[in-house]
Order: C-alpha cells, then sequence, then structure tokens
C-alpha cells in the first residue's frame, strides 16, 4: 500500500470516530525510547512523551517484561477478591511518599473526581460540618468529567456542559488575599497543581503554597495536589509536592504511572481513609492485576534507578541550553519550569512552531496559545537535547 493510500485509509477509519481531537497529519506506528516511527518511516525525536505518559521512554523493557508475564497469568477478576498486585502497587506508593492509602482508578480525571468525592465525604461525614466547596485557580486543568472540568480554572473545557455541578471558586494563583475572601465556613479543600501544565508551565511559588498549606491545618480545609502530570519523576522528584516543603492531605497521579498503560490513583493521609469506607466509591477497572503490574514495575524503575535525580540533571541541562541558544531571539520571552517540564513562552502564538517542528522530526506540544512545551522522557539523552535545541533554535530565533 502506497503512502497515499495509507492516509487515504486512516482518514477513512477516522471518519467512523467522533470529531473531538485536531488530529496531526501523522499516523504514529513505533516507538523505542525516545524515537517515534510513523507509517510512512519517517522518524522524530519525541519531546511529548504522549502528553507526560511514556516517562520511561517508549516500549521499555522492563516494563513490558512485567505486563506480558502478566498477561500470561490473570487479567481481571474485580475488586470484590484481594488482588496482590495492587496491594504491593499501592505499598510502594506510600512508602515513596506522604500518603497511606490509595484509591486506584483508570485516568487522571477520574483521581480527581475520587478526590473531590473524598473531601466532601470526609468533611460532610466523618468531621460532620457540612463543607463541600473546593477552591481551585485560574488557568488550572482537572480533566473533563462534569465535577473535574468545574475544577478547571479555565472557561474554554465548559462550553456546552451547563448547568454545571456547584460548589467550587475560582482565584488567581499566588495571591494569598484572593485566597483568604475566597475561604468560608463552607471550604472543604483545596485543590492545585505545583506546576499549572496546560496553563502555561507555571510553578506555584514556594512560600505561597506553604501559607497554603498552614491555612488548611489551621482551618481544617484538606489540601489537594493535582500530580497528574507533574508526578512519577516528571520534575525532578517522585511527586513534585516534595519541591516545596509540604505534605497534601491528598495527591492524584495517573499518565506516567503507568509508562502508557491507562491507570490512575488517589492517594490520601490516613485521616481519610474513614471517608471511603465500602460500598462508597468503587471503579470496575480500578487496580486490575494487569494495570498494577505495570504501575509496580514503573514505580521500581523510577525509584530503583533515581530517575528522578537524573530528570532533575536534565531538566537543568535543556533549560539552560534553551536560554543560551535562544538568548537572542526578540520571539522568545521566557524558558521556565521543573525538572523536565518545560515550557518555552513567546511573544504570540506557537502553533506555527509546533508544525514546523514536525516537519524537522520533532514533536512539541504547546501549554496555551504562546507556550511550546517540552516534555522528554526521564531518559532523555544530551544528545537528544542538544538535537531538539538545535531544532527549536532555528524556528524560533526566525
Amino acid at each position: 500500500m502506497s503512502n497515499n493510500q495509507t492516509q487515504t485509509a486512516s482518514a477513512g477509519a477516522g471518519a467512523s470516530l467522533f470529531p473531538t481531537y485536531a488530529r496531526y497529519p501523522i499516523t504514529l506506528v513505533k516507538g523505542e525510547g525516545s524515537w517515534l516511527w510513523d507509517d510512512a518511516g519517517n522518524k522524530y525525536l519525541d519531546f511529548m512523551s504522549g502528553i507526560a505518559v511514556t516517562n520511561l521512554g517508549h516500549a521499555p523493557a522492563r516494563i513490558k517484561e512485567a505486563l506480558v508475564q502478566q498477561l500470561d497469568q490473570l487479567w481481571h477478576v474485580s475488586n470484590l477478591f484481594h488482588i496482590p498486585n495492587q496491594a504491593e502497587a499501592a505499598k510502594l506508593l506510600t512508602d515513596n511518599s506522604c500518603g497511606d492509602a490509595v484509591f486506584f482508578c483508570n485516568s487522571g480525571a477520574e483521581a480527581n473526581e475520587a478526590a473531590i468525592k473524598l473531601a466532601r465525604r470526609y468533611q460532610q461525614l466523618v468531621q460532620k460540618n457540612g463543607r463541600y466547596e473546593i477552591i481551585t485557580f485560574d488557568q488550572s486543568f482537572h480533566g473533563r468529567t462534569l465535577a473535574t472540568l468545574t475544577a478547571t480554572g479555565q472557561a474554554k473545557v465548559k462550553e456546552g456542559f451547563a448547568p454545571l455541578p456547584e460548589g467550587f471558586k475560582y482565584i488567581p494563583l499566588n495571591d494569598f488575599a484572593a485566597l483568604e475572601a475566597a475561604v468560608s465556613d463552607k471550604t472543604a479543600a483545596i485543590m492545585l497543581e505545583t506546576v499549572q501544565a496546560e496553563g502555561g508551565i507555571h510553578p506555584v511559588d514556594r512560600d505561597y503554597i506553604q501559607k497554603v498549606a498552614q491555612l488548611c491545618e489551621e482551618q481544617g480545609i484538606l489540601l489537594i495536589v493535582d500530580e497528574i502530570q507533574t508526578g512519577m519523576g516528571r520534575t525532578g522528584k517522585l511527586f513534585a509536592y516534595e519541591h516545596f516543603g509540604i505534605e497534601p492531605d491528598i495527591f492524584t497521579l495517573a499518565k506516567g504511572l503507568g509508562s502508557g498503560f491507562p491507570v490512575g490513583a488517589m492517594v490520601a493521609k490516613e485521616k481519610l481513609r474513614e471517608g471511603f469506607t465500602a460500598g462508597s466509591h468503587g471503579s470496575t477497572f480500578g487496580g486490575t492485576p494487569i494495570a498494577t503490574a505495570v504501575v509496580k514495575a514503573t514505580l521500581e524503575t523510577i525509584v530503583g534507578d533515581d530517575l528522578s535525580v537524573r530528570a532533575a540533571a536534565q531538566g537543568d541541562y535543556l533549560m539552560a541550553q534553551l536560554r543560551e541558544k535562544l538568548a537572542a531571539s526578540s520571539f522568545v520571552q521566557e524558558v521556565r519550569g521543573l525538572g523536565l517540564l518545560v515550557g518555552i513562552e513567546c511573544a504570540g502564538p506557537v502553533a506555527d512552531v509546533v508544525t514546523e517542528a514536525q516537519k524537522r522530526g520533532l514533536l512539541v506540544i504547546t501549554a496555551g496559545p504562546n507556550v511550546v512545551r517540552l516534555l522528554p522522557n526521564l531518559l532523555v539523552t544530551n544528545e537528544e537535547i542538544d538535537e531538539a535545541v538545535t531544532i527549536l533554535a532555528e524556528l524560533l530565533t526566525k
């Protein structure tokens, strides 16, 4: 089949799908490490990682081995039975975090949905104070279920879905006076990202988040940290909250948790265990033997090989190279980020930059209209970083 025939066949198959994605005209068929190949044999350096998902690169051997082994043993039994992999994966998460109890689900949106439900149920049934409001932040992103898109501080994701669930307030990030004004006797939780990824790669101020944590402790408010994109070593720590000297009551994971296999998790402090009793929440596919085999192998690899430390070093190298090579560009306004979650803010829209980079064999993504977002895997080499920076410098210094 010729390339034109292949693309025509792909387009025909796509006609059966809802047009919910503005897809690039590329059909990717193979991946290895930091590289992807399309159906025409073109090779791409991947600085998207499936949007912060393939943190160990494409088709990592250790994860594949764990997955294949589990596929030969058991696929699904439901959560009416004990699942050894699930318990072991949960212990790995709690042993390496501030959390004590884990709920497994299938995605980041489901993990954030569980966090919202747990916060409300804990306040109302355990603390018996009737609190239900969740405070979130402008330009945040927490998912696309009705509750999580309502929690999201971006109007564009809410269009056409009214009426939205009540009980959410939005304030500017890093504005403590606005937070104090928003808090009331109805406030159940404050939910934030330590780095607003979809909102433009904006790290939270350290002093601010410490004041938020102190306020929560003083007023009995739960602190929820959304680690969907920042977790699993991406920012140079296993979990990004570790950079800021705080311990959230709840944090949520997905994306890099399963190295490309769909899985999410909500992790919470011991006191919140009473909030989720038998029958209060559930998921048919949450924490299957297959999913948690992958979670175990992913965690063992990241922790055992100190890949968070490596991500910190490679992130420093990437940002240093970008700042040096882009210093002469009047179009580039700032390079910022944390670890290997990096944004290049520009003076205008960058959609064309993304398209031109694809033509030169580099895959990057936007974070809002004016920011190029870079998400290489945690094993990215200096040579791969140099190649990506060279391409971006050619495009952004024109």
